[in-house]
């Protein structure tokens, strides 16, 4: 048995695999209603800011791992002087949970790295401003997400009032440049307490207002140097960390085509859920024989693209339920594969995600293939948060 804390969708999906490999994943959840409690039979209900029941959640447990990433590291020491197999280890995941420990580490590890700095005081905001010369991110060093606690600032008088704004919360501050990128990519990793690593292909990752909307893999049009040099960092990062299970590292492609290191997530990541339906082995059974030490899974992709696009709740739910929608969906695209959280629908909030693979005929260099896989996932996920079709169809015309 292996305990998850958290009860969200990756811990849901993390479910689905694990019945698949014989085991049960107990999950600490907040609320009976959470994704992963609606589906596993072991539900502890408790906080992850609570020692107990993380104590209950462990217990018995072969390894504790994570849904999420915010347990406070000395509740996981605690775990782990109690002999509690914590994978990632909190000297690993510290790196996940705090930007600022992120950027110095990886910084004195070589890794390459937007220009930042900590920010204590206003007067940190104008010297970093002005030795960048260009535009600067204000960020809090934990706790965002999906584009929370972050501020792409217009200028310097905006960057002040973000970093004002934070500080003013009680948050540790940093600021970084505001880099000139091409895209952005992902590489997701996986590596085993015996020190075994796996890479899938680097994917590219489309953001909106903050969100991940859109996964192409593997990352069309990519000069082949940067995708063996992102794998190798990948790679290398989990083993210099000390990370055991899955590893989603965030790049940024520059214009000038260098790669740098934006995020780091220790656990099953946006970016890899296209492998459900796309590679041999899933992030997700994957995360499981990691923390589990088994021998890791083969990575390939089983088509020359997959896309995955996110089903974000629309401003104002559709009147047609969801059942419904599915059965338009799949009467008209019955190659997606749809994967529902088993939440309830509001505006902007991850409700699901499509997956369709490409045909085996076709190729990651062919623009058009491309584009033709991408608008058939993208149509797919509007459609089922929104009962629109983006390209006009009426069933009934």
């Amino acid at each position: 048995m292996v305990a998850m804390v958290g009860g969200g969708q990756l811990a849901r999906m993390t479910h689905q695999a694990a019945i698949a490999l014989g085991q049960t994943l107990r999950v600490l959840a907040v609320d009976a209603a959470d994704p992963a409690a609606q589906v596993s039979p072991d539900v502890v209900l408790g906080t992850h800011t609570d020692l107990d029941a993380l104590r209950r959640a462990a217990a018995g447990a072969a390894a504790l791992t994570f849904d999420h990433e915010h347990v406070p590291p000395e509740l996981l020491e605690k775990l782990v002087a109690d002999g509690v197999n914590v994978a990632p280890p909190p000297s690993a995941l510290i790196h996940a949970q705090d930007k600022l420990v992120m950027r110095r580490r990886l910084e004195a590890l070589g890794a390459p790295v937007p220009r930042f700095a900590a920010v204590g005081q206003l007067a940190d905001v104008d010297a970093f401003a002005t030795q960048v010369g260009g535009p600067v991110v204000v960020k809090t060093a934990r706790g965002g997400y999906d584009g929370r606690g972050v501020t792409l600032a217009r200028d310097a008088a905006d960057a002040r009032d973000a970093a004002r704004r934070y500080l003013s919360s009680g948050a540790d501050v940093l600021i970084e440049e505001r880099v000139a990128m091409r895209r952005e990519l992902a590489v997701l990793v996986a590596r085993s307490p015996f020190g075994q690593g796996a890479a899938w292909p680097v994917v590219e990752t489309v953001q909106r207002d903050g969100i991940c909307v859109e996964v192409v893999a593997p990352a069309p049009r990519l000069d082949d140097e940067l995708r063996s040099a992102a794998g190798r960092l990948g790679l290398r990062l989990a083993e210099e960390l000390g990370v055991v299970g899955v590893l989603a590292v965030e790049l940024f492609e520059t214009v000038d085509g260098a790669l740098l290191v934006n995020e780091l997530a220790m656990r099953p990541h946006n970016s890899g859920h296209w492998t459900m339906d796309g590679a041999r082995t899933s992030q997700f059974e994957q995360h499981l024989r990691a923390v589990l030490d088994y021998p890791l899974g083969d990575t390939a992709p089983i088509a020359p693209v997959t896309v995955m696009a996110n089903v974000i709740g629309a401003q104002h739910s559709p009147s047609m339920k969801m059942d419904e929608r599915l059965h338009h969906l799949f009467a008209r695209l019955p190659e997606a594969k749809v994967h529902l959280y088993g939440k309830q629908e509001r505006p902007g909030r991850k409700i699901g995600h499509v997956n369709v693979v490409g045909a085996a005929t076709g190729s990651a260099d062919d623009d058009a293939y491309v584009a033709d896989v991408r608008e058939r996932a993208g149509r797919a996920a509007h459609w089922l948060s929104h009962a629109e079709w983006t390209d006009g169809w009426d069933p009934h015309e």
